[in-house]
């Protein structure tokens, strides 16, 4: 079995309510509503942990997803159904520039650095001093700091002054007013993502793309788990529903721009 690292994210799972992510470092205690548990040395992936109350927790790697929902939030975080799609319908990959407006918790910057690696960037572009503070620590928890480039100013006043980028994300209440901004800064063909909660909001981006953009879609992601048990497997009762609808553009060249 793989060595966990010190320094390495787990998680510790023992059923859905009760997962916890935790930084590694043998004889660390940490305290759960299931009891106590000692991180011990030389530990291994996929091994199982007995807390002080008997209950046997496993040490998983965390996904992606997880990094996302557990950040510390002072904003609402795109969740995982929508970031998965606005990925893949974008040519971002190893090595990309790519640029985020609207930083707020870090969350979706965690899945940008993850995809980017370490010969790509990710310039994170945020208002609010208190939001990217936070945002920061996330990410450094993460230990992805080193591929993101952290920016507190507005664009839309100042513009964005960094190299051309192939993608840029938008998760601002007002994405229209970033289009001329982000049009400036990427590249031709280059792709435009924007997530709104309002159908409002994304007439207005449309308006505002329109010039600038082709092959203008928005679609909506619902999330409905199944709940699997032998002679009664059916949906769950909840489901993740409306969380905003995603925009999607490619940059083409307009001579009056």
């Amino acid at each position: 079995m793989q060595s966990v690292h010190e320094g390495d994210q787990i998680l510790l799972y023992s059923g859905p309510k009760a997962q916890f992510l935790l930084v590694y470092k043998p004889g660390v205690k940490f305290s759960t509503h299931k009891g106590e548990i000692i991180l011990p040395e030389d530990l291994k992936w996929g091994e199982k942990i007995v807390s002080s109350s008997g209950t046997t927790f496993y040490v998983i790697k965390p996904a992606t997803g997880d990094l996302m929902l557990k950040v510390r939030r002072l904003t609402t975080i795109i969740y995982p159904k929508d970031a998965g799609l606005m990925l893949l319908y974008t040519s971002i990959g190893c090595g990309s520039r790519v640029l985020e407006v609207g930083t707020g918790s870090g969350a979706f910057t965690i899945v940008l650095a993850t995809i980017v690696g370490t010969t790509g960037k990710v310039y994170s572009f945020e208002r609010r001093k208190e939001f990217l503070d936070n945002a920061i620590n996330n990410v450094r928890r993460a230990s992805l700091a080193d591929r993101v480039e952290f920016l507190l100013c507005d664009p839309t006043k100042e513009g964005f002054n960094i190299p051309a980028v192939e993608v840029a994300f938008v998760d601002v209440p007002e994405p229209w007013e970033f289009v001329r901004p982000v049009y400036e800064v990427l590249e031709p063909g280059g792709f435009w993502v924007s997530l709104s909660p309002n159908i409002e909001q994304v007439q207005k981006t449309y308006e505002a793309l329109k010039s600038y953009f082709v092959r203008l879609r928005t679609v909506e992601v619902i999330e409905r788990e199944i709940l699997v048990r032998e002679g009664k497997t059916r949906p769950r009762e909840f489901m993740i529903c409306h969380t905003g609808y995603i925009t999607f553009g490619n940059k083409i060249v307009n001579e009056m721009a």
